[in-house]
Parts: structure tokens; sequence; C-alpha cells
């Protein structure tokens, strides 16, 4: 399986949703790459809390379960605003 880096003008290759995207200008791709890069720190910081595995996808509790789905969401909606 081949990967497009998400701040590629080619992410549009493998999306069946999304018909059209704009060109992102190069700000826009250093923004949506911070964003990523903090919600991938702060998830990991959750791993780091709770004593579990940061390469798996289970945390310790249900509370640091729920952070991680509320930075995954928070990370999306920055991105799609980024993007839009």
């Amino acid at each position: 399986m081949s990967t497009i880096d998400s701040s590629s003008d080619q992410r549009t290759a493998n999306n069946a949703v999304r018909h059209t995207y704009r060109t992102l200008s190069e700000a826009e791709k250093g923004a949506m790459q911070a964003v990523k890069d903090m919600g991938s720190a702060l998830i990991a910081k959750l791993h780091e809390i709770g004593g579990t595995d940061p390469s798996g996808d289970r945390l310790a509790s249900r509370d640091l379960s729920l952070a991680n789905t509320h930075i995954e969401d928070a990370v999306m909606r920055a991105v799609r605003h980024i993007t839009a």
C-alpha cells in the first residue's frame, strides 16, 4: 500500500469522498503539520501518563481513551478548517 503525505498536493489521489481540493499554501501545509504534530505529542503524553505502549491503541483508562478521542476530533476539525 502506497502512502501520500498529508501535506502533499497529491493527497486527493486516494479519496473517494471529496472530489476537489484546492492547493494549499506553504503556510497552510505547515499549520496542518503543526496541528497534527501537537495532537500526536498529546496522545503520546496520554500513553506516558497511563503507562501504556505508545505504539498500541490501548490506553490505561476510559478517561484517557475519551481524551484520545477528543484529541483526534480536535485535530480533524482544525485540519478541516485549514483545508476548507
